[in-house]
């Protein structure tokens, strides 16, 4: 139950476009435009292989304080992206700036556990909703169960993935603020839920998808389950990034076709 009563009708007096203003003069930082597909990478394994690969450069116009943001191409499609913003308020405080910043669209790629197996991990889940056990989200709807991906987002992106050489799946989140306290009871309830994953932004990054009608997409990687095993967060070639750039190619294919329309 929040404190602070909530008017969710009402623009906000900090925005995003005043803070990078700020973050632009003072660190001088000259006016220009990141790429138009963006991506979220909280573990920071992306943008660390395509560094160390030097596929990446740093982008001159990203005014953020708390980041910096890499430019690479993938088949061709220029991404922008951010690593390590983990959690549903960091990854939608630079939500915010990179959709301020020239962004159109919004991916996120992040590590989550294991509830209901869908196939051996790693794999990736399409999020199509997410449990709401995050305290961002309040910030931008009001109270319900679920945030949900944008249906017409769905609708042009699912029928690309299917031709990905990584299967993708589709499913539901449980989105929580503290991953260390994924207690037996708090595991078996989502389980009875339905959910297939849990992780720590999608929930809070669709609802200010919805409440600023902006486009964003997010995928869970399953590489764990919660180290109940050992051998456990195991991702695949360069920590997953392979595959997740494969993904993001299918993603970006999918986004110029439909962006054509």
């Amino acid at each position: 139950m929040s404190l602070i009563p909530k008017q969710y009708a009402q623009p906000s007096v900090f925005t995003a476009e005043n803070l990078l203003r700020e973050a632009r003069r003072q660190k001088e930082i000259p006016y220009g435009a990141i790429p138009k597909i963006c991506v979220l990478d909280p573990d920071g394994d992306i943008v660390r292989y395509l560094v160390s690969a030097q596929r990446a450069t740093r982008s001159p116009y990203w005014a953020c304080y708390h980041t910096d943001l890499f430019v690479f191409a993938q088949n061709g499609i220029e991404f922008g992206i951010v690593g390590c913003a983990v959690g549903a308020s960091f990854a939608v405080l630079i939500a915010e700036e990179m959709f301020a910043s020239g962004c159109h669209l919004l991916v996120s790629i992040t590590s989550a556990g294991q509830l209901v197996a869908l196939r051996p991990p790693p794999y990736f889940i399409l999020i199509e909703k997410a449990l709401r056990d995050e305290g961002t989200s309040g910030n931008y709807l009001p109270p319900s169960d679920y945030s949900f991906a944008d249906e017409k987002l769905l609708a042009w992106l699912v029928p690309a993935l299917r031709e990905n050489a990584t299967p993708i799946e589709r499913g539901t989140a449980w989105t929580t603020d503290a991953p260390f306290r994924e207690t037996q009871a708090a595991i078996d309830a989502a389980r009875a839920l339905g959910l297939h994953a849990v992780e720590m932004e999608a929930a809070a990054l669709y609802a200010f998808a919805q409440a600023k009608q902006k486009r964003v997409v997010c995928f869970a990687h399953v590489t764990n389950q919660m180290a109940s095993i050992e051998g456990d967060f195991e991702k695949g070639a360069a920590n997953g990034s392979h595959a997740a750039l494969e993904l993001l190619g299918a993603v970006g294919k999918a986004w110029q076709i439909a962006d054509r329309r």
